[in-house]
């Protein structure tokens, strides 16, 4: 990355920009008078700014999407308290593995430390068939190293490197201190299910050309592999340690996986119908839009107004001020 890269933090009003970027939902619209234009977000490492690129050939289009990275020229402007990229030129742009790490947000915690934590409170599970099930999934080399890589999701929550191992970490720890308070919840199902509903997005996205659906997401989707993955993974473990999970839990962890977006509209394929399930469904969809609201409110970074644009998944702006600082 050019050492006079202009990071999307620190753009304001009325600034010239040049240079590659990351390039996130681009979609094609049309204008009033029915001229196509261009809108996506812009990113880097250090952030994200609405982009619309007005004068655009559609034919542009699927290079753009496909690639994920472009160069582009243009300037940034204020509309309704926000600033926003006004693109002049735009194009898809291969770039190197350098170069990506500037381009694509990266998790600020410590992924060994975080890894280490969820398989310290995996590991402390009480059923000896649920802890060989756990093994089973830790003993894995690939999909470990691809859980500590991978994003949570492309835009709504922890979209960035390492986003998912935060956002399994974040949860196993709210389950932690949480459990406590519901003592008749069983911890090794509440913790087990937090630790797997979301791990078949390792091959529902990708990140090596910035982030995208794989054709496994857009025809199986994480949930659906996700409980796959878990039959596998329970015979696997029956066979190689004659520890056997009893009764009814595979097919109530199987429903905590495909429960576990809550409501039908949002993507579940059953509601929640165990006292663990709801659980795991209403806290991951604590930690989800918490983020995703703490994302858009950008508190770190001066500026950009008081309201973030609308954030579809939540359905509304976010007031971003802190009244006490």
């Amino acid at each position: 990355m050019p050492p006079d890269h202009q990071r999307v933090s620190t753009l304001t009003d009325r600034t010239y920009v040049e240079g590659v970027y990351s390039i996130v939902n681009p979609q094609l619209a049309q204008t009033r008078t029915n001229k196509p234009y261009l809108k996506c977000m812009i990113r880097d490492a250090s952030g994200e700014i609405t982009a619309r690129a007005w004068s655009f050939e559609e034919a542009q289009f699927e290079a753009i999407n496909q690639c994920g990275f472009v160069f582009l020229r243009g300037s940034t402007q204020a509309y309704q308290g926000q600033v926003q990229l006004i693109i002049e030129q735009i194009e898809a742009r291969e770039v190197t593995a350098e170069e990506m790490l500037a381009l694509l947000p990266s998790t600020n915690k410590d992924i060994a430390e975080m890894f280490g934590r969820v398989t310290e409170l995996l590991r402390s599970m009480q059923h000896p068939a649920m802890r060989a099930l756990a093994e089973q999934y830790l003993s894995d080399e690939r999909l470990m190293e691809d859980l500590r890589r991978a994003p949570a999701a492309m835009s709504v929550h922890h979209a960035w490197i390492g986003g998912l191992l935060e956002h399994t970490h974040q949860l196993m720890e709210l389950a932690d201190r949480m459990l406590p308070l519901y003592p008749s919840l069983n911890r090794d199902l509440v913790l087990f299910s937090l630790f797997a509903h979301d791990i078949g997005k390792t091959v529902e996205l990708s990140w090596e050309q910035g982030f995208n659906y794989t054709t496994e997401g857009q025809l199986i989707g994480h949930v659906v592999r996700g409980a796959i993955w878990l039959q596998i993974k329970a015979a696997a473990s029956a066979r190689a340690t004659n520890e056997k999970l009893p009764g009814e839990t595979l097919r109530v962890l199987q429903h905590i996986m495909v429960s576990h977006h809550g409501q039908l509209e949002f993507g579940a394929a059953k509601l929640p119908a165990t006292p663990e399930a709801m659980f795991v469904a209403m806290l991951d969809n604590l930690d989800a839009k918490t983020q995703a609201s703490v994302t858009a409110a950008k508190r770190e970074f001066a500026g950009g107004g008081d309201w973030s644009d609308k954030v579809w998944a939540l359905e509304t702006k976010i007031y971003r001020p802190d009244p006490l600082v």
